[in-house]
This record gives structure tokens, sequence and C-alpha cells, in this order.
């Protein structure tokens, strides 16, 4: 084992060096540059979703998937740095501890917890159980080995890609303000910040999109990331379909534009067209038929002369295929027949575009304002409650009531300003790539405070603890009981339930006043810890771009602050690269570990939720500011820092109580993939407006994540030699797959696959496959497949 990872490292370390010369011979690039992505969706049935701590809230199924998307920068005689977006709630310590251990063992030092960013965009529509602290895996019944196992080989797999894609090429930065894609949650909060530092800013959240577009010297343009605030929560806690929210759905449709701009040639808003995957079509022939359909599309009153004879001819051809019974498959028949396979274009990087999370903690993607679900009044301003409780108070989405649509709509508004950026894109990074990256004791950091009249105070932080109202939820998913935000006093009966588990001691209820504290998670240490206290800050540098990976959820106001903070940091460091030109500072939030909210000082007063759920105290924000201006100006100078305490590494300790799968099983005579609800004969359904649903026998989908698969497909009839194409999957937005079981723990099960059919749906025949796997009684695992009838599209 010790031999061949040795080979390995030598391996890349020869591939890596070969790179970096061609690079000095024949290119004038700045930069090395890679890019990969890779699946990290996990278990899509029984596992509690990450985000509301909502234990009614459990996967069952599939909106779209989730994606870990990489890039790599390096200088061609310097170390590289490594940023990838994950689409999860958060980061989390223990996950990255094992990509950076498995990374070592490929690459050696090459990559480590020094030069590798790893950030969530805090979907909460992702499979929890992957974090290390008790107090994170309550509701998901402990730690949940899939999500977890998903996650780091996800993650890893998108780093190697990215490294096997390091080529010489470019990177461009551009800025511009989406003014509608997220509203201030707790605006009452914001406005206890000072009235002469409020009157600095236009809006009370952050309106900035950061954009890098990277530009391979050979392939053109190969990625796009971008960073914009707004919270991952379009998708509400009824939700029980994984998905990436608005920013995974931002993605989509921006990978989606680029893939069919190559075929297309065309600026267009994404039209998810039918030809991705050609079974034995030739390629010149494929194109041509794309740009008939758009033809087709924009003629459509001349073609409405001819429907009627069209339909009769496409439902005389779909009535001779019926419903295929349930058949075996392999394992990667569903990888084989997903539409966005990358063997598709093996000589060419697949293009990669992710939209980051940053200072979204007091951001909601919910622009319409709460609302009572009662009475249908706002909801009170500075507690969010109606008459008086929280449960009532929800914020609605652009789409509202349809939590689906809200996603989209987010998703595209952030996708458009996207796209803006990426074609305006002019100003060329240069310069140094670095990195700095420290250790940090947070629950007893001693902190300097600035007074007025420039005399200064040291006081400390405190160990985590979270307050009354952080039990009241937000209003992007509110809590229960009678807890509600702005609480500062709490209850003699919750302080009686808080007692049974941690009665705090007075320290530390002096330490966090005026936070009343429900949880005093920081002193808990049993079974093992409950909360973090050593943190991951860690700062890369391309050029005259800084990114500050934060393993929390900074408020708007307090990323203002820290981004000047380090900004002017910058400014005085005597760095030349930075004397000229403006300097680009971003937050990565929720990166490389997970330690809730950080309000400023002023918000932490007010104890709405934010305030309640930031774990080490009020001076948490002046603590995080004073140790990134030290990682700044240590990164500039060229100077090492010390690393600092290490983080506890809790994988051995962890418990999972979720029931595994015993077995799978079918009523008599039925087989694993039949068809139990098939569309009906003859059906003829129109584009834009109609929905076909087919439900077959399945089974559990935790037998089989089909990673880099798909559970379920559309498939287009070819014509010509009556092959089937596959042109949507379980990663399409208009494509949802739905696994449910009649009885809690039964082991039969169905899945219902929905097909809401888009405008840009070509005209013809289709079927809807489903793909999965059963588990026998004694463990071993068979594949199965299964199609509906055919039927029409016009």
């Amino acid at each position: 084992m010790m031999e061949r990872q040795s080979l390995m490292r030598l391996w890349s370390s020869f591939l890596y060096i070969s790179t970096l010369f061609w690079m000095q011979v024949h290119s004038h690039s700045e930069y090395l540059i890679g890019l990969g992505s890779y699946d990290i969706t996990g278990p899509a049935a029984d596992v509690n979703m990450m985000g509301y701590a909502d234990t009614a809230q459990v996967a069952s199924g599939i909106h779209f998937r989730l994606r870990a998307r990489t890039f790599i920068v390096s200088e061609p005689q310097g170390k590289p740095v490594v940023f990838v977006n994950i689409d999860a709630c958060m980061a989390s310590q223990i996950v990255t501890l094992k990509v950076i251990e498995r990374l070592k063992a490929r690459y050696g030092d090459l990559y480590t917890e020094k030069n590798v960013g790893i950030s969530g965009i805090h979907t909460h529509a992702g499979p929890g159980g992957y974090l290390q602290y008790v107090v994170y895996i309550v509701t998901s019944l402990g730690f949940v080995r899939q999500s977890f196992d998903a996650l780091v080989d996800g993650i890893e797999n998108s780093i190697i890609q990215a490294h096997e894609n390091l080529r010489p090429g470019s990177i461009f930065i551009s800025n511009g303000e989406l003014l509608d894609a997220g509203v201030n949650r707790s605006p009452s909060a914001y406005l206890n910040n000072p009235s002469e530092e409020r009157s600095e800013y236009k809006y009370d959240t952050d309106k900035e999109m950061t954009l890098l577009k990277f530009v391979d010297d050979q392939w053109g343009p190969v990625g796009s990331f971008n960073w914009f605030a707004t919270h991952g929560t379009s998708m509400s806690r009824t939700n029980s379909l994984i998905s990436g929210d608005n920013k995974g759905a931002a993605a989509r449709l921006m990978e989606d534009w680029f893939e069919q701009r190559e075929e297309l040639i065309s600026d267009e808003i994404p039209r998810r067209v039918s030809s991705i995957i050609r079974n034995h079509q030739d390629s010149r022939k494929t194109l041509s038929q794309l740009h008939i359909v758009c033809l087709m599309m924009k003629q459509e009153k001349k073609l409405s002369l001819f429907v009627s004879d069209a339909d009769e001819e496409l439902l005389e051809l779909a009535s001779y295929f019926e419903s295929q019974p349930g058949r075996a498959a392999t394992r990667v028949s569903s990888s084989a027949r997903r539409v966005r396979s990358p063997l598709r274009k093996a000589d060419k990087p697949g293009f990669v575009s992710a939209f980051c999370q940053t200072n979204c903690g007091d951001v909601s993607p919910n622009v319409l304002g709460a609302f009572c679900l009662d009475t249908g009044l706002p909801c009170d301003f500075n507690h969010s409650t109606c008459g008086g409780r929280n449960e009532l108070c929800y914020g609605r989405g652009p789409g509202y009531p349809d939590e689906f649509e809200s996603t989209r709509v987010i998703g595209e508004r952030q996708f458009k300003k996207a796209l803006d950026l990426f074609n305006k894109a002019s100003e060329e990074l240069q310069g140094k790539v670095d990195y700095r990256q420290v250790y940090v004791d947070f629950s007893q950091l001693n902190v300097t405070l600035t007074k007025k009249d420039g005399s200064s105070e040291v006081v400390r932080t405190c160990p985590a603890a979270m307050g009354f109202a952080f039990a009241a939820g937000t209003t992007d998913g509110p809590g229960a009981f009678d807890f509600t935000q702005g609480d500062d006093k709490g209850n003699p009966f919750w302080r009686m339930v808080r007692n049974a588990l941690k009665t705090p001691h007075k320290k530390q209820m002096d330490c966090h006043y005026p936070k009343p504290i429900l949880l005093d998670t920081g002193e808990m240490t049993k079974p093992y810890a409950w909360a973090p206290s050593i943190l991951s800050l860690q700062i890369l540098r391309i050029g005259k771009l800084f990114i500050l990976s934060v393993p929390g959820e900074f408020t708007t106001m307090a990323g203002r602050r820290l981004r000047d903070a380090v900004k002017t940091q910058l400014k005085s460091s005597g760095d030349k690269e930075l004397s000229g030109g403006e300097i680009h500072v971003v937050i990565a939030g929720l990166a490389n570990g997970y330690s809730q909210y950080v309000t400023t000082f002023e918000e932490y007063q007010v104890q709405r939720y934010e305030g309640a759920s930031t774990l080490f105290g009020p001076h948490t924000l002046t603590g995080y500011i004073q140790e990134f201006k030290k990682l700044s100006k240590s990164l500039v100078l060229g100077r090492t820092v010390q690393p600092g305490p290490q983080p506890p590494n809790l994988l051995d300790k962890q418990v999972s109580f979720l029931t595994p799968v015993v077995m799978d099983s079918t009523p008599g005579g039925d087989s694993f993939g039949d068809v139990i609800s098939d569309v009906p004969k003859n059906l003829s359904v129109k584009r834009g407006s109609d929905l076909v649903a087919v439900v077959f026998q399945s089974a559990c989908p935790r037998n089989d994540l089909l990673t880099e698969g798909t559970f379920a497909l559309v498939e287009r009839l070819e014509r010509e030699d009556k092959s089937w194409t596959p042109v949507y999957d379980d990663d399409d937005l208009c494509l949802r797959f739905k696994w449910s079981r009649p009885k809690r723990f039964s082991s039969r099960s169905q899945a219902t696959i929905e097909w809401r059919i888009p405008e840009s749906a070509s005209p013809g025949v289709y079927r809807i496959t489903h793909f999965g796997a059963a588990k026998r009684l004694f463990g071993s695992v068979q594949h199965f497949t299964g199609s509906s009838s055919a039927f029409v599209v016009t």
C-alpha cells in the first residue's frame, strides 16, 4: 500500500512538473488553471436533511443533483491554491480533514489544509449527518457514513479532475450589482448598527456579485466561479427532494447555457435540447437538427398548420412502444445513459460554473417578505411573530406558493447576472499566488478592543453557547413552541430543561451576556464534543484577489467590516503589486468547517436568531477581524505563521442510529422496475404546460447512490433507427424523482417520476425510464431498470 501511494505521489509530481516546464517553454500565460466537477448527491432516502434541524424533513427523492466544483490556480514556479464549492449546507471539519488526508496520500505536500479551501453553498435540501459535532447530527440520528463518504469522494475526485486539467490559462474578474435576489430577514438587528456606518451603504444587504472567468489558452473559456450573498432557503423545510436550491439551480443553468452555446452559438437562456448524447448518430447531422429545432420554435404559427397530421403520425409511432417490464441492469447502465456524460467530449474539459456563498447570515431569498399564514398580514417587525408566536411567520419567495418556482427564479436571477459579468469580464488577474492558514481556538481568544479615545481593552471570546432565540428559527424556517427572536431573557421552563442537560456557570453566562443561554454546547462533552472550538481561518491569494475562507455565516454588516479591515491592512502593507488599482476581497462562507453565525457587536445585543447563534459571544467578529489582519499581514510580507492548535478528529467516536436497509421486495409476480402506473394510451401532451408521471416498482436509493448516474431518465425516439436518446435526467430541474414506502419499515417501495415538459422540448415520441438497485436479504445488490409506454409531445 505504501509503495502504491509513493508511486501515485511520484507520478502526480511528474505530471505537475511536466506541465510547469511546458508552460515555461510554450506559454506566455500568467497561470496554470484547472477545473473539475463531481457528483456528491448522497443518499436520497431516509436521511434527515441538513439546515432546518427538522426531524420530519427526511430525503425521499431528487429535485436535481448536488456537485463539488473545483478550481486550481498556480504560478509556473509556485505552489497552487485550490478552491472547492460544494452543493451542501456547509463544509465539515471532519470532511475537510479526511479530504486533506487523501490528497496527501496522493500528492504529498502539494495540497494541504493551508492551500485547499472547501466552501458550502448552504442549501437546506441536502443529506445531513456528515459533521462531527453532536449538536449538528442530532436530527439525522447521528453520523451518516453515506453522506460523509459521498462528500469526501466527490470533493477528492473534483480536485483530481482539476489537477489533471491544469493547463496554461488566464483569469478575469468582474463585479456587478444584483438587486432582486435577497432581502434582509433581520432588519431590526441591522438597524442597531451605528447610523453613520449604515449611511455608507445604499442597501441593508450586499448586492455585489464578484465573478472569476477562467480561460484556457487552447480551449477558451472553461469555467466561472462567483460569490453572492443569499441563503439557500428557497426550498422550505417541508421539501423532501434533494436539491442545490437557488445556487445549485443557477450553476445548472450556467453550465447548460455554455454547453448549448457551444452547439448553437447562442446567448439565450438555456433551452434543454434533446441531442446532448446520440446513439449511432453523425455529429454534423445532430447539429443541423438542432438548428432546425430552433427555426421550428421561431415559426410556431407556420407549424400550427401541420400539427394535426404530425400528431397522428407520432401517435401511431408511439403505439408500437408499450411499457417494458423491469429487467436486470449493470451498475454502469445509468451512468452511461445520463445526459451530461463526460465521455461525450473526452478531448476537452467540461465547463464548470460555481455559485459560491459569502456573507449570507441575514440574507433571505424570500424576497416578497415575511407574512403570517393565518392572516396574510406582515409578521411583527422586531420578533417575526404572528400573535406572539413564531410558527406562522414565513418568508415568501418570488414564486410563492410554489417553492420550486421560487428556487428557479432566484437561481435564474443569479445566472443572468453571472452571465452578464462573464461576458463583460475584462480585468485580468496578474501577480502572486499564495496562501496562509491558521487554526484558532475561539473558545478562549484574547481580543484587543480599540476605544474611541484611542485606548485599548483586552476581552475574551467564550466557549460556544446558543441562545433562546436560536430555537425560534427564522422567517425562512420558523422554530417551535414559544421561542421568539429578540429574546434576551429566556423563561423558567426552558431553563429547567436546559439544566437537565448542562447548567451554564456564572462566568459563561456573563461572557455571553446579553444572550440567555439555552444550550451550553461548548462545555458539553458527552458522548463527545457538542460544538467546535478550534476553527480554520484561511486566505487564498490570486494576484489582487483575496478569498477569505470563514467557517460560519457572517451577517451583511459583519462581512463588510471584515472585508474592509483586511483591505485596509493590505493597502498599508507596502506590497507593490497592490499599490495601483482595486484590491478584491471576497468572503467564502461556511468554509472548511462550521461554527454557525457571526454578527456585529451591535446586532448581537438584539438577540435575534443570528445573534443567538453567534457561538463565541459578543466579541466573535472582533476576534475574526484581529486574526485575519494578522494573517493578511503575514501573507503580503511573506512571513510564515504558526499553525495553531490542531482540531480534533472525532471520526472514530461517531455513532449512528439510522436503521440500515435490510432488504427490498415487490408484490408476488412483480419485478423491480415494473410499471405500476403507466401513461394513458395514445397520450399526447403539450410543451410548456403539461406534466407526465409514471410510477415504478422500486427499491431503496441507499442501496446504490448511482453517483454520476441517474435514477430517472426521459428518452426520445430517433425515428431513423428507432433508438432511444437520453434527453433529461435527474439532474434537470424539469424532472423529479420521488421515492416512497407504503409504510415506514416496509421492504416494498415505489418511485414516481414526474416530467414537467419544458417549452424547449422537441416535438416527438418519448418514454420515461427508471434505474435502481435492490438489496437481497443476504446483502447482495441487484441493479434494475424499467420503462414506460411511449407518448407524444407536441
